[in-house]
């Protein structure tokens, strides 16, 4: 078998609500290492294309593939077990656990319990509010400090594949930034990422490369700094005119 050098292959991905079809056969791809960016309109069909990543859509058509192997017969759980952490749109937080609690649930896969320890130490200094508010339940949190719990959560099953989803959303600029930048250092220590973000001008700032989806296909892609330059996604994405 020939080594493939993406971590992570989409090969003509279709996912269908009833007659709907919310994706139309989409290819993409991740080198170990990269940030890429999903980008477009709302309902283009960028989070069920993640959703599938991540084994939620039972119905789909087209492969699958993370190192080789292809997901698309895999059970939710196994995916994660594969090292694929996804943050979902909404921050899927269990609002009655502390923010301990709900980050030693991120590692409930792990039996490395000193790893384990040190990175809970790891994700206090990535962000230093939820040092503060270990023992705060995450209800009670700000939706940036959830935001920030989310993704760290994610993190402490120690992925190989990071799957955001609307990071940003409803967010504060400064709060945003140090979203941001708790990627970019994740992404440093060796998680490859694909982010589906509504704040182009962030995540193409943020990202290696880029893909533009619309009504379930992918209209364009190119690197990063090219989708930045380009006429379309610059009128379109970034109010740029």
């Amino acid at each position: 078998m020939i080594q493939s050098s993406y971590i992570l292959e989409i090969d003509q991905l279709a996912v269908s609500y009833g007659s709907i079809k919310a994706v139309k056969g989409i290819s993409l791809n991740i080198k170990p290492g990269e940030i890429v960016a999903l980008i477009g309109t709302n309902g283009s069909g960028k989070t069920s294309t993640l959703q599938s990543i991540s084994g939620l859509h039972s119905k789909i058509e087209g492969k699958i593939r993370f190192e080789g192997q292809d997901l698309t017969s895999l059970a939710p759980h196994q995916i994660v077990a594969k090292r694929i952490s996804h943050v979902p749109e909404g921050r899927g937080m269990l609002s009655d656990l502390t923010v301990l609690e709900n980050l030693q649930l991120g590692a409930y896969l792990r039996k490395d319990k000193k790893q384990i320890k040190e990175d809970l130490v790891g994700m206090f200094d990535l962000f230093p509010r939820l040092a503060e508010r270990q023992k705060q339940l995450a209800g009670t949190m700000s939706g940036g400090e959830q935001q920030m719990l989310a993704i760290a959560r994610a993190l402490m099953a120690r992925p190989k594949l990071l799957l955001l989803d609307e990071p940003s959303m409803g967010l504060a600029p400064i709060i945003v930034k140090e979203i941001f930048q708790a990627i970019k250092q994740a992404n440093a220590d060796g998680v490859s990422i694909l982010l589906v973000e509504q704040n182009a001008k962030m995540a193409l700032s943020t990202a290696d490369r880029g893909y533009v989806m619309e009504t379930g296909e992918i209209v364009v892609e190119d690197t990063a700094e090219n989708l930045r330059n380009n006429d379309i996604v610059k009128a379109v994405y970034l109010g740029i005119h």
